[in-house]
């Protein structure tokens, strides 16, 4: 999102309820992605008690504990915030990599959007310039990507039924209820 426009945007987060995933290995960085988030969110009207904040220990986690959040259906986004910094051993490209594939799967698995907020990034100063909260925070950019995204398929959710089961399964159950009466 380098360069783009994303902070000139308004979205209206006054009833949005969006999970944060947050990986606790390199914490001081993940913190202040939690904090740009946490003011994007507030900044766009969305209610503290509408943002849910945990945790998991290391990037890698993150995709099945946005799996489980996505799916729960309490919850119209899940941002994934992490931080992987490249080390001398390809453990950073499995990681990072592994980790993008998992986000990516979840939201196309589960039709909610599900951010990549994970820094990925050669060394520790690339990692301070995009978590500083007064400088690019990718935690908010990530937020505003959240926001966006659930104001582009409202409409679509406004439109999905109510129930999973196709109509034939629901007439089944409408007809087994009324033997036993």
């Amino acid at each position: 999102m380098t360069g783009s426009k994303s902070s000139n945007l308004s979205f209206d987060a006054s009833r949005a309820r969006v999970a944060i995933v947050a990986a606790r290995f390199n914490a001081g960085l993940v913190e202040q992605l939690i904090e740009g988030a946490t003011r994007a969110f507030l900044a766009h009207g969305g209610a503290a008690d509408s943002l849910l904040v945990t945790r998991v220990p290391g990037a890698f986690e993150l995709p099945l504990a946005a799996l489980k959040f996505a799916a729960s259906g309490e919850y119209q986004a899940v941002i994934a915030l992490g931080c992987v910094i490249r080390g001398d051993t390809p453990h950073f490209d499995y990681v990072a990599g592994e980790c993008a594939r998992g986000i990516l799967d979840v939201g196309l698995a589960t039709r909610v959007p599900v951010i990549f907020g994970v820094l990925t990034t050669e060394n520790h100063a690339q990692a301070e310039e995009r978590a500083a909260p007064s400088r690019m925070n990718k935690g908010g950019e990530s937020m505003q990507a959240a926001l966006e995204m659930i104001e582009l398929l409202a409409p679509f959710d406004a439109t999905r039924p109510a129930s999973k089961k196709p109509a034939r399964d629901r007439g089944r159950a409408r007809a087994r209820k009324g033997r036993r009466r």
